[in-house]
Formats: structure tokens, C-alpha cells, sequence
């Protein structure tokens, strides 16, 4: 497997985004060595933890607005960059990437190099594509879930028709233009150029997006697909998870809109809690509403009795 990592100097000067990264080594998944994963981690560390988990093609630095209300909330906070994003390692080509590895590359992290326990996990995109596999295969971690935009296809179900259009842009592309990406799920317009410049800032060519051109075609979409049946048996799980499980999904999401409804109706841990649509937000809504979007989430961990530090 051959691994880049992006330099440095092209995280120099990200708006609004000052935290120190850490880093940590995972194995990669093919017997020959470890990467490095890059993650932020603040607040209190006796505090209740929260984790932020990313999508597609985005990094760590899309919650940079979310995190001000979870600090002011007394609560820890990591943000994990993806393999393939971010200031993590990126392994070069499209096959090093799988749902599987996703999923056993942010365990590694979460739970071996940092042993997080009694998580609040935060997922949108395929970070709740992940992070929902995370809660199903390990319940005893979690404390809680905040579902924004995001969902656990099995492929059993259509995907809209706007996913496929992308899904074939991405496939067609030599070199994904990743601001214009994330843009797209926005309803903020422009997205300022110093901010534009920060969602590219991880890929320096198009030999760095292997990761973010390999997600489309990860995602179950046939019955038969290679994770069809392990997120099955995820929601097996899920439809047994009692403890409090909050949806806060925008208003403007052509891809997952009614995921919410789903989820509601069959993860246990939904029932009585005060889930939220977010307004005047797209895909990306901790781009377009991640202050808001924190507030619930900090209300959300203080409803559920998290005990905060002194």
C-alpha cells in the first residue's frame, strides 16, 4: 500500500480553525505497516467526550463552527480527519479503500489509541455511515447518537437519483474539484476563498483523492453489495439500541431526507427525544448552521445527564 501525506504548509493559514492536530498511527488493513490518522481533540479531558465524524469530500475542518457551543458546554471534543482526508494519511490507490477498513481504521482510533468511552457520537454523511456501523458493532462505547444528514443503506432500498448523478461525476472525473463539491451542498453562496481554499487544502493533486473518489462506489446500493450485509446486521442492532438517539437533519438535503423519519421509527433510543430540523441548511449543514447545529448537540448531551467536570 502506498501512502501520501499531505505537507503541512497546506494547513498554514485555515480561517477559523486553529486547534492543534494529533495524530496516531492504525494499522492499515493489508499486513504492511501502520498510517497515520490526524484528529483534533479539546476541551476537558475528564469531560463528557463527543465525537465528530465527517463525510464526503470534507474533512475535520467542516465543524469548526459546531465546536465553540460543545466547549462552551465544558465538553471534550474529538475530530477524527478520515483515512484519505484531511491531515490523515491517504492511501493512493481506489482499492485501498473499503467500507470495512473505514470502519475498522476510525475503531482503531476512537477505541484503541484513544480508549473513548461513553461516546456521543456526532455523524454525517459517511460519517454516520461509519460511525452508525461503530455503534452497532461496539454499543457498549457509545452513550448516545446525533444523526445529522446521514443514514446505514443496505441496499435494499433505491438511492435518489441526484446520488447517482453525482456518483457518476465523481467516477468521470480525472481531478475532483473539492470546493466547487462541497459548494454544491451548500446553501451558503459563495463560500468565502479562504474557506474554499481549506476544503482543497488536503489534496494537493489528484493523486491525493483516491479516498474521495473511491466513497460513491462503497456504498451499498445492491442487496448483494460487499457491505450490504454487515450494515444489515448493524441495524439489527440499532433496532434493539435503547440509549438516547437524536436526529438533526437539515431542511434542504435532496440525498438523505426521510433518513431521519427512518431512523426514528426504528432505533428505540429515538422515542421521546426532541429531534430537530435545521433550517436554511443543505448537505453540509455544519457549514451552513454548525453554531446551531452544536447548540442542539451540547443541549442534547446535557439532557442526556453526561456529568461535567468541576
Amino acid at each position: 500500500m502506498d501512502i501520501l501525506r499531505t505537507p503541512d504548509e497546506r494547513f498554514a493559514s485555515l480561517p477559523d480553525y486553529g486547534h492543534e492536530p494529533s495524530y496516531a498511527d492504525v494499522p492499515r488493513g493489508d499486513g504492511s505497516g501502520d498510517l497515520r490518522m490526524a484528529y483534533v481533540d479539546v476541551g476537558p479531558a475528564d469531560a463528557p467526550v463527543v465525537v465528530l465524524l465527517h463525510g464526503e469530500p470534507t474533512w475535520g475542518y467542516l465543524y469548526r463552527h459546531v465546536l465553540p457551543p460543545l466547549l462552551d458546554a465544558g465538553l471534550r471534543v474529538v475530530v477524527p480527519d478520515l483515512v484519505g482526508f484531511g491531515r490523515s494519511d491517504k492511501p493512493a490507490e481506489l482499492g485501498d479503500y473499503t467500507y470495512a477498513r473505514h470502519v475498522e481504521w476510525t475503531r482503531a482510533l476512537l477505541f484503541d489509541a484513544l480508549d473513548l468511552r461513553d461516546v456521543t457520537l456526532v455523524g454525517q454523511d459517511w460519517g454516520g455511515l461509519i460511525g452508525l456501523r461503530l455503534v452497532a458493532e461496539h454499543p457498549d462505547r457509545f452513550a448516545g447518537v446525533v444523526a445529522a444528514n446521514t443514514g446505514l443503506p443496505t441496499g435494499d432500498q433505491a438511492i435518489p437519483d441526484l446520488w447517482w448523478r453525482f456518483h457518476d461525476f465523481v467516477a468521470r472525473t480525472p481531478e475532483l474539484p473539492i470546493g466547487f463539491l462541497v459548494q454544491s451542498g451548500c446553501t451558503t453562496a459563495p463560500l468565502a476563498p479562504d474557506i474554499f481554499a481549506a476544503y482543497e487544502a488536503p489534496f494537493p493533486d489528484a493523486s491525493y483523492q483516491a479516498g474521495a473518489k473511491a466513497f460513491p462506489d462503497l456504498v451499498p446500493t445492491s442487496p448483494d453489495g460487499p457491505a450490504s450485509a454487515a450494515n444489515r446486521a448493524a441495524w439489527e442492532v440499532l433496532a434493539r439500541f435503547d440509549k438516547p438517539f437524536l436526529t438533526a437533519f437539515s431542511d434542504g438535503d435532496p440525498i438523505t431526507r426521510g433518513a431521519d423519519l427512518l431512523l426514528q421509527a426504528l432505533v428505540p433510543g429515538c422515542a421521546g427525544q426532541p429531534h430537530t430540523t435545521i433550517t436554511g441548511a443543505g448537505h453540509f449543514l455544519q457549514e451552513d448552521r454548525g453554531a446551531e447545529l452544536g447548540q442542539v448537540i451540547a443541549g442534547f448531551v446535557g439532557a442526556t445527564g453526561a456529568t461535567l467536570p468541576n
